[in-house]
């Protein structure tokens, strides 16, 4: 039977009435149970005790902030954090400056920037119940007036990327047909403006840069992490050209950026490499020049100053990130103050070409903002975010471990170890990382935190095959029907699990989104007998049908990293090691999670899996959000999702007698 916020509800109040107390005046005390959010419907979800909003509490009330724009005529900044349900756009006007919110929507507002030259208003995007089919607003700052600046329909719009005279942006957008993501110019004060400019074909195309005279638009095509190219497109005639070599193998070029004359752009590239470089490439003898040649670890993101003189870029080392600055004529290094060991992402000079903005997110604080002094190197702190109740320096700081496959492959990952107070042998979750073109990155654990303090829960992060970070062999060794191999290496970590004094191997739990979701139940049907538990999280439950129903502009370029299901062996290898079609294996509590309106995974995937499940006279837990997509970005979804999640935990991780293997 399909699940229905009513039908959750009606279960839970029934089952609670059996349970209020009555005081000798007649009256009933408070609830002995959680009632469950209308937005949410609760299936074979026990009541959840009404103590564990308090036991759990800060935990759940941290928040994070991350710069979406500078302004571009004064020294303050355009950023996004959640002082209620979701997060809106603040303004920040000096270092550790108090946020002025500017929007106040229900739904989170995701990519955000300034008029170039004068700062008048903003350009945001913004979806409707996780749907993905975000739309453009403009936010006029005078007066608060927001307008539409898209279709408002079941188009993807986004990537924003401003004219030189602040007049036009350009962006892509499926409007056309919801496959494709073709070009779009448009003057954001004149919504009728906008105009196509380039039809294409796949949805992995968006737009890098303008050129300095206005009258190109510099395009990335996007085949996977592996593939991409560059185009030049000329707005006057729609003229097309290809930029980049037309290499017979797999090759990643990114970033993308016009020096301020016009005649060089600065790319990140493997090509010839085994990690991303900094590349400058001329366009006059399309000749490439490798840059910052001393750096042994890939560049992953790089932003250059508007006057052309300084370059910034972040290299991933191991996970963690390292930033460097240089100066682009002497091309030496800039001196740069120091920094927590941390991720660092969202990077931006202002228009001064002295400030550079970005996000830093640390295993002992949230994402938060913060900028350099490209002459001084001096780092200042914009916002401080809230821990919640948390003690920083108390904050479990990873250790990064390794072990062999299956096949002799080295595979590491994070290891977070509960405090010393906590004796034994301890419990394991293993966290698997979505994409699988993603990394498990030592950043804020926020709730995870709980099951390390509060429960002595050690935690393990896994970069198996696949990940990215590790130079594009390794991203391949999973394509197509190399599937199981990455199933194999968490095999590989339950035995390593087994080999360590301070870790229970009788009681691990597996868990994980999206893809990880996906490894999540291959984990389940494949060693069964080796978990206690599991935790989907909008999963894959069978690579066929999902390539069949996730939204077309995301279709192919799926297809490149599992496989195109239109194969018949293809298919026959998606059906064939499909959870669904082994969940018969299955013989461990599961719990699922799964957004309504999700366009990545659909929820057909979660309800097939679990009818599966009980077919099979399996143990099931379903929740589902019915205003969120691909993962619950609404807080009081996300807070009921942990408390489910915590006493999932508690009876099947913890509780001795139910946990273990044989």
């Amino acid at each position: 039977m399909p699940i229905t916020p009513r039908s959750a509800r009606l279960r839970l109040i029934t089952a609670s009435l059996f349970l209020l107390p009555i005081t000798a005046a007649g009256q009933q005390q408070a609830p002995a149970f959680l009632p469950v959010p209308d937005q949410l419907a609760a299936e074979s979800v026990p009541p959840l005790p009404a103590s564990l909003p308090g036991e759990v509490r800060r935990y759940t009330e941290s928040r994070s902030a991350g710069l979406r724009d500078w302004h571009p005529m004064r020294r303050e900044m355009l950023i996004g954090t959640r002082f209620g349900n979701t997060a809106q756009l603040h303004r920040v006007a000096m270092p550790g400056g108090a946020r002025t919110q500017l929007t106040f929507f229900e739904e989170p507002v995701g990519e955000a920037t300034y008029q170039p030259t004068l700062g008048e208003f903003v350009v945001f995007s913004r979806d409707a119940g996780g749907s993905e089919f975000g739309q453009l607003y403009r936010l006029d700052l005078a007066n608060g007036a927001v307008t539409l600046l898209t279709d408002g329909g079941r188009s993807q719009n986004g990537g924003i990327r401003w004219s030189p005279d602040g007049r036009r942006i350009a962006f892509g957008s499926t409007r056309r047909n919801g496959a494709d993501r073709d070009i779009w110019v448009m003057n954001p004060r004149d919504p009728a403006s906008s105009r196509m400019v380039a039809e294409v074909k796949g949805g992995g195309w968006s737009v890098a840069d303008w050129s300095p005279d206005g009258t190109r638009l510099l395009l990335r095509e996007g085949f996977s992490v592996q593939s991409s190219r560059y185009w030049l497109l000329t707005l006057e005639t729609a003229a097309r050209e290809q930029l980049t070599p037309p290499d017979s193998g797999d090759v990643a070029w990114s970033g993308g950026r016009f020096t301020p004359d016009g005649r060089s752009l600065y790319f990140t590239t493997d090509r010839q490499s085994e990690f991303p470089q900094l590349v400058r490439f001329d366009l006059q003898s399309r000749a490439t020049e490798q840059l910052m040649t001393s750096l042994t670890w890939g560049v992953e993101t790089f932003d250059l100053s508007r006057d052309g003189r300084r370059l910034a870029l972040v290299t991933n080392e191991a996970g963690r990130s390292v930033l460097y600055l240089y100066d682009v004529r002497t091309r030496k290094r800039l001196a740069v103050g120091p920094l927590p060991a941390g991720v660092i992402g969202g990077l931006n000079w202002h228009f001064n070409s002295k400030d550079l903005g970005f996000s830093l997110s640390s295993a002992r604080s949230p994402s938060d903002v913060y900028s350099v002094d490209a002459e001084t190197g001096l780092i200042s702190r914009w916002t401080t975010s809230e821990l919640g109740g948390l003690v920083a320096d108390q904050l479990a700081e990873p250790e990064l471990v390794k072990w062999k496959s299956f096949d002799g492959l080295e595979v590491s990952g994070f290891l977070y170890r509960p405090p010393a107070t906590f004796t034994g042998k301890r419990p394991v979750i293993i966290n698997i990382h979505g994409g699988p073109e993603g990394q498990a990155r030592p950043g804020f654990q926020g709730r995870n935190n709980y099951w390390l303090n509060e429960l002595g829960v050690a935690l393990i992060f896994p970069n198996i095959r696949g990940s990215t970070g590790y130079g594009k062999k390794f991203v391949s060794l999973d394509n197509g029907m190399k599937r199981e191999d990455s199933v194999r290496d968490i095999g590989a970590l339950l035995d390593w699990i087994r080999s360590q004094p301070a870790l229970d191997a009788n009681r691990v739990l597996v868990t994980g989104g999206s893809y990880g979701g996906y490894m999540t139940l291959m984990v389940t049907t494949t060693y069964p007998d080796r978990i206690a538990a599991a935790v989907d999280v909008v999963g894959i439950s069978n690579l066929a049908t999902f390539l069949t129903n996730t939204e077309s502009y995301r279709r192919d370029l799926r297809r490149v990293e599992y496989g195109d299901e239109r194969d018949p062996a293809m298919r026959e290898f998606m059906e064939k090691t499909a959870p669904l079609t082994n969940a018969n294996r299955i013989t461990r509590p599961l719990f699922v999670v799964q957004g309504a309106n999700d366009p990545r995974v659909p929820r057909t995937e979660a309800d097939q899996m679990v009818r599966q499940v009980r077919q099979n006279g399996g143990a099931v837990w379903y929740l589902v959000g019915l205003n969120e997509g691909h993962g619950f970005q609404k807080k009081d979804n996300a807070d009921f999702q942990f408390f489910a999640t915590v006493e999932f935990v508690r009876r099947h991780l913890l509780e001795e007698g139910r946990a273990g293997v044989p």
